[in-house]
């Protein structure tokens, strides 16, 4: 099978289809006459020839998901994450922050708003790993804290993580709406030069 599949990549290659035309005109020359007996050489030659000053065949591009698709995909995995949350059973205080930066999360994660890939990666990286990986750890430790007395609490460290991931969500909104902000201010700019 792969054999195959190698000689028909060959056969249909820019390689073979070059050294053919070559080939062809060395079919030419020799029914002139001017090859005498040696027109297989110089069928096999041009052929050669044309095989070897062919361009080399270059793999297609890859194909990457816009932003749009990403958008899409993480969407849909922010969906997943918020099933999973309401089944977790977290302190009144922690609920409350999880809430605010899940409310921020889902409102940038709206058609239309975050296209740069960094502020995709960084809430990727949020709903994807950072969230899920708090509330687990939090939810593992939990138990293990009543043998442990005197120890600083586990919900101190998911509010924490929390606060800090919320930080780092605000920023994307605060870049959002201050590119929103240059955007409307260019635009009456134009809008008044327009009338001069």
């Amino acid at each position: 099978m792969g054999t195959s599949n190698r000689l028909l990549r060959y056969a249909e290659s820019r390689k073979n289809l070059t050294g053919s035309v070559c080939g062809l005109v060395g079919v030419g020359i020799s029914l002139t006459g001017a090859a005498g007996g040696l027109w297989p050489l110089v069928v096999a030659g041009l052929y050669a020839a044309g095989a070897l000053i062919a361009p080399p065949e270059r793999p297609d591009t890859p194909r990457f998901p816009d932003a749009g698709e990403q958008l899409d995909a993480l969407r849909a995995d922010f969906a997943t994450l918020r099933a999973y949350l309401t089944e977790v059973e977290l302190p009144p205080s922690a609920r409350e922050k999880l809430t605010e930066l899940a409310t921020l999360v889902e409102a940038l994660l709206e058609p239309g708003w975050v296209s740069d890939p960094a502020h995709l990666h960084v809430l990727g990286r949020a709903v994807r790993q950072d969230v899920p990986e708090a509330v687990d750890t939090f939810v593992r430790t939990r138990w293990w804290s009543r043998f442990t007395p005197g120890a600083e609490p586990p919900e101190s460290h998911l509010e924490r993580q929390l606060a800090a991931l919320h930080e780092e969500a605000t920023a994307i909104a605060a870049a959002l709406r201050d590119a929103e902000a240059i955007r409307q201010e260019t635009h009456t700019r134009y809008v008044e030069e327009r009338g001069n």
